[in-house]
């Protein structure tokens, strides 16, 4: 998937990321607000703790905080845009490059959860390099961070099907696959979403590709799956900032609260869906809608429900936009939003101006 569009010729090598933080008094870390972002930045506070560096770690929307200034002698943009940065970790994904710079500081990086960073992570990356040296298996099943397959399919944002969302709707189908064995349960459950997508009349001609990163879960981490434990992180990066570095950071204590803002976020976005109304343009599909999470949204149309290779969601006065071809969506956004008052990162905007206005402007810019 196409999201990506700014230069990357500012980004920093790892090893030299590595020596700058090698040298610093205090470092500040800004993430970008998603689940890679959020992972990375995990990655590389984890390895400053363990070498007792003082950091302050944030997450930026929209270049808000990006713009904050601290007295650290390091900012490091862990692919956040607007940052008066340091130094800047760009590759993708970027919890990959977080750990090739976490191993050049002489620190052994928590795997569990670069991987959770890199199977959420935009692109087509599934994280089997990070998934073979951490030595994570593969089982059966949909990768859902919780155990109880109901919960866990119903509010999942790895996947957008017609009981998505439904709590009831999802219990009388997993209630009907029966009380096999855990084995043939993970089996049945993924066959049964893999149908769900693949008869849903809605669903674009990529959602069976799309559900793919759903399924055979790898298995590790402080949750149920590797991709249910990024689903969480990419949801708290969203929400709850503060909890989403704790969350990183390691702190159990927090793994209740991060579950119930996942749930929170996937009703949002899944409901958001349904209510929102649509519009198709030659390339480009519309979505507007009121109170929804449009980046997480945004995502999941495009993969699941787009008819067109764009994607653009709107509600209220923030707005999200996806591309599934090879072309860069960001110049597109960034040059609508300026046209009518606001700040964008790559993939997401806050817009000062009338939404028929923004429509028009990505429409002429892609």
């Amino acid at each position: 998937m196409s999201t990506a569009g700014r230069d990357q010729a500012s980004a920093t090598p790892p090893s030299d990321l590595a020596g700058t933080l090698d040298g610093a008094d205090f470092v500040r870390l800004v993430a970008r607000a998603d689940g890679d972002g959020l992972a990375a930045t995990g990655l590389l506070a984890r390895a400053l703790t363990a070498r007792e560096t003082p950091f302050q770690a944030s997450i930026a929307r929209t270049g808000e905080a990006g713009a904050r200034t601290t007295d650290a002698d390091v900012t490091v943009s862990v692919g956040a845009d607007g940052v008066d940065a340091t130094a800047t970790l760009a590759d993708e994904p970027l919890s990959t490059a977080a750990v090739e710079t976490v191993r050049a500081l002489g620190t052994e990086p928590d795997l569990a959860l670069a991987l959770a960073g890199a199977t959420v992570a935009d692109g087509d990356s599934d994280g089997a390099t990070l998934a073979d040296a951490g030595g994570f298996e593969r089982r059966p099943g949909v990768a859902v961070p919780v155990s109880e397959y109901v919960d866990g399919l119903a509010h999942s944002t790895l996947l957008h099907a017609p009981f998505s969302g439904e709590r009831a709707a999802v219990e009388e189908a997993v209630e009907a696959l029966g009380s096999e064995a855990d084995t043939d349960r993970h089996r049945r459950v993924a066959s049964l979403v893999a149908l769900a997508i693949a008869g849903d009349e809605t669903a674009n001609d990529r959602a069976t590709e799309a559900i793919e990163r759903a399924l055979h879960p790898y298995v590790g981490g402080p949750f149920e799956t590797i991709g249910g434990y990024g689903d969480v992180l990419d949801a708290v990066a969203r929400e709850r900032p503060g909890l989403g570095v704790a969350l990183a950071l390691g702190h159990d204590d927090v793994r209740e609260q991060a579950l119930d803002v996942w749930r929170t976020h996937a009703s949002r976005a899944h409901t958001g869906i349904r209510t929102a109304s649509t519009q198709r343009y030659d390339g480009l599909f519309v979505v507007r809608g009121d109170a929804m999470p449009v980046e997480t949204v945004a995502r999941l149309v495009a993969r699941f429900r787009s008819p067109e290779p764009v994607t653009l969601v709107v509600a209220g006065d923030r707005a999200a936009v996806r591309g599934t071809d090879d072309r860069s969506v960001a110049p597109a956004l960034d040059a609508a939003t300026a046209a009518v008052g606001g700040t964008a990162t790559r993939t997401s905007a806050q817009f000062e101006g009338d939404t028929d206005d923004l429509v028009e402007q990505v429409r002429e810019a892609l």
